[in-house]
């Protein structure tokens, strides 16, 4: 299996998120977990990383507003204009509520209305990092197309299922996912299953109203966990895309069986839309021991979920999201990959 990876993610490493509560903390989605997932990668022999492609902006910008991507572009250098008194991080107070906001001039104004919360924290080099993290995401999609391939892996950093079509939020910035799947769709249609612990809202929201991609995301209930306003189970579409996306919330505690019985019925929903691609959203903090959730899927159960998502039959390409207990990320991520290729 081809694994595309880029060593520009290492240039994204905010010195901190805040937390609930306004608990300063060690930022979770850090370089780190890129390592650990590397070097379980490099004891497979089925195993083949490589560099991706440069695609460009075209493909980002037929998922993304661009207003926003001139912000993500800018953001960092308009930072340090300001003279802050801490200049390690942009990180705006106030948030935009989105009924119907106006877009402010001001930099912090614009953060605010392009950042969903405190853990999408910008430096330096978040901007670069989300790029080549997109691009891996479409090597892959293009591995996969091509025919050569089966599967292929991005393992992208920074995430990318929490970004909307105008927003950054969750650690994500670029949705790599939907970039993905958007440039299949030109090939055929595509499903995108988001297997993570937390919802794939920004992913919803790109697709909410097409009918050539199918999106479904598998999580724990927005009713208590990130993030919050999304993700309910009566959330369908809306337009031509009534009935093209699916949300399982799933309560605290949900083991294997009861997540393998879900992911049986988005599956059969997969079956019958019959896409000639899969992008999945793959999420290791379904882990029973990660950090950020509650849901209890043992590393076993993360295998047997991809032999199901195997048993699709479908061109598949997997895109890194979530995982947050580096000590298990590598070996989950083998877990999964092991019954994809």
């Amino acid at each position: 299996m081809k694994i595309f990876y880029s060593e520009e993610h290492r240039k994204h490493e905010p010195p901190f998120e805040i937390f609930d509560g306004g608990l300063r903390v060690p930022y979770l989605e850090n370089p780190d977990r890129m390592d650990r997932i590397l070097n379980a990668l490099q004891r497979a022999d089925w195993a083949e990383v490589v560099e991706p492609l440069d695609f460009g902006l075209d493909p980002i910008l037929a998922v993304h507003d661009k207003g926003y991507l001139d912000f993500l572009a800018s953001a960092w250098t308009d930072w340090l204009d300001t003279h802050p008194k801490d200049p390690s991080t942009l990180l705006p107070a106030t948030f935009a509520l989105r009924r119907h906001p106006h877009r402010p001039k001001s930099l912090l104004g614009r953060a605010g209305y392009y950042i969903m919360d405190l853990s999408a924290c910008i430096v330096e080099g978040t901007y670069s990092a989300a790029l080549a993290s997109a691009n891996c995401a479409l090597s892959a999609a293009q591995a996969v197309a091509a025919g050569g391939e089966h599967s292929a892996f991005a393992l992208c950093r920074p995430p990318g299922h929490h970004a909307g079509k105008d927003y950054a939020g969750g650690y994500c910035f670029i949705n790599n996912a939907s970039v993905a799947a958007n440039w299949l769709s030109s090939k055929g249609h595509v499903a995108i299953l988001d297997v993570d612990y937390h919802c794939g809202n920004g992913t919803q929201d790109i697709f909410y109203t097409r009918d050539d991609v199918l999106t479904i995301s598998i999580h724990a209930d927005p009713d208590f966990e990130y993030p919050s306003y999304i993700g309910y189970a009566d959330e369908c579409g809306e337009g031509n895309g009534l009935g093209f996306h699916h949300n399982f919330p799933l309560p605290r505690g949900t083991g294997d069986e009861a997540y393998l019985e879900t992911l049986a019925h988005a599956n059969q929903l997969i079956r019958e839309f019959n896409p000639a691609y899969l992008v999945v959203s793959a999420g290791m903090d379904i882990y029973a021991d990660d950090p950020l959730g509650t849901i209890k899927v043992t590393t076993e159960g993360i295998g047997r979920i991809a032999k199901e998502i195997a048993s699709l039959k479908l061109p598949t390409v997997i895109v890194m999201e979530g995982g947050y207990n580096n000590d298990a990320l590598g070996r989950n991520i083998l877990a999964f990959l092991g019954e994809l290729i």
